[in-house]
């Protein structure tokens, strides 16, 4: 079926749909609560507002792709409108203007096509580990028709270098926008995930806002700490050992605590609290050693004599632990209870092993403990 031909069906199905939108609004279905209050709420828009922007939206995401086939290499993009109430489509031909308005569109008559634009963009892609630092991001933007460039300092010879690639500079396809974005991933903290402070690994015990507690033993304040990956996590705030055993790390940007814990089926446990269990209640452990490991509190508020000196208040536990495993998680089903202290034995012939309640760290440093609930 040819473009032509095309026309007729496409127009009488879109038409009514997109132009009928003012009556569908009003007696929609109600959209799901939590995408609507979260439009509401970051908008600041009306429920009554929010329900017609997402009707709205539903049924322009229906159109584009027809519009998308019907124009062929007419099209140029669609987007909406700032108070996005129209459909606003790009098209490089006078008959492409007319389908749109056909279809109950907004035409917008623009020099290149989608395709275009996309051959801009396969040929940065194509040379991406040429981007400079200084290069931040790349983009097809519609509502321009334009290829954006995100750059610190496009003028350096190496970003020159990389923009002459897109092969869309002459004809004015690339668009330089400055910016100070530095864009970096970000990484997730997890009780159980193993850390790093110089020589000595130690495991994650439990997220809290801004970062995460684990054993004191591990390193002392003022020490920088690395994930997992080799980035760099953050510094230790504080650190008590002997006489307690614990330490709070403060977390830069590039990570976000999460209130998990790596459990012994590959997932992820979801902290809810941290109510103390009772002698001889079920509790299980992660440490980045030996993994997930199971058994029962046998005593608490115990002083145990270290080479280092004596620490007060652990739990003893059965469970068995080895290096490495130090500052990782203790759970009673989805409560936080403390961070692996130290023990005797192994997990081979098994031990004991006692871990520092988490409650007391969180009060003397007015730390919060990150919480969830399990989906």
């Amino acid at each position: 079926m040819t473009r032509k031909t095309l026309l007729p069906s496409l127009a009488t199905s879109v038409l009514t749909g997109w132009t009928a939108l003012q009556g569908l609004a009003a007696t929609a279905e109600p959209l799901p609560p939590e995408p609507a209050q979260g439009v509401t709420a970051g908008q600041g828009l009306t429920e009554a507002s929010t329900l017609r922007r997402l009707t709205l939206e539903a049924r322009a995401q229906a159109l584009e792709p027809a519009l998308r086939d019907a124009l062929g290499e007419d099209f140029a993009g669609a987007w909406l409108d700032a108070q996005g109430t129209q459909l606003l489509v790009g098209v490089t031909s006078e008959a492409g203007e007319a389908l749109v308005r056909r279809a109950g569109a907004e035409p917008r008559r623009v020099a290149r096509s989608q395709a275009q634009l996309e051959r801009v963009m396969e040929a940065l892609n194509t040379h991406a580990r040429e981007a400079p630092p200084s290069i931040h991001a790349w983009y097809v933007d519609v509502p321009t028709n334009s290829v954006v460039v995100l750059a610190q300092d496009a003028h350096l010879p190496r970003a020159q270098a990389f923009l002459a690639r897109s092969q869309g500079a002459a004809d004015g396809a690339l668009r330089i926008v400055p910016s100070s974005e530095a864009p970096r991933p970000v990484y997730d903290v997890r009780g159980g995930d193993p850390f790093f402070a110089g020589s000595a690994r130690c495991t994650v015990g439990f997220s809290v806002q801004g970062g995460f507690v684990t054993a004191g033993h591990c390193a002392p304040a003022g020490a920088t700490v690395t994930g997992y990956n080799g980035v760099v996590m953050g510094v230790v705030q504080a650190s008590v050992f002997p006489s307690r055993d614990y330490a709070w790390v403060k977390t830069n940007a590039s990570w976000t605590p999460q209130p998990w814990v790596r459990n012994g089926s590959g997932g992820n446990t979801v902290v809810a609290g941290s109510t103390a269990a009772a002698v001889g209640a079920s509790v299980c452990r992660h440490g980045n050693t030996t993994g997930w490991m199971c058994g029962t509190i046998q005593a608490r508020n115990v002083t145990v004599n270290y080479a280092e000196g004596a620490v007060t208040g652990l739990t003893r536990t059965n469970v068995c632990s080895e290096p490495g495993d130090s500052g990782g998680p203790w759970l009673s089903g989805s409560q936080a209870q403390g961070m692996t202290s130290g023990g005797s034995g192994n997990c081979t012939s098994g031990g004991t092993t006692y871990f520092q309640p988490v409650n007391p760290v969180l009060a003397a440093y007015g730390l919060t403990l990150k919480t969830g609930s399990t989906p």
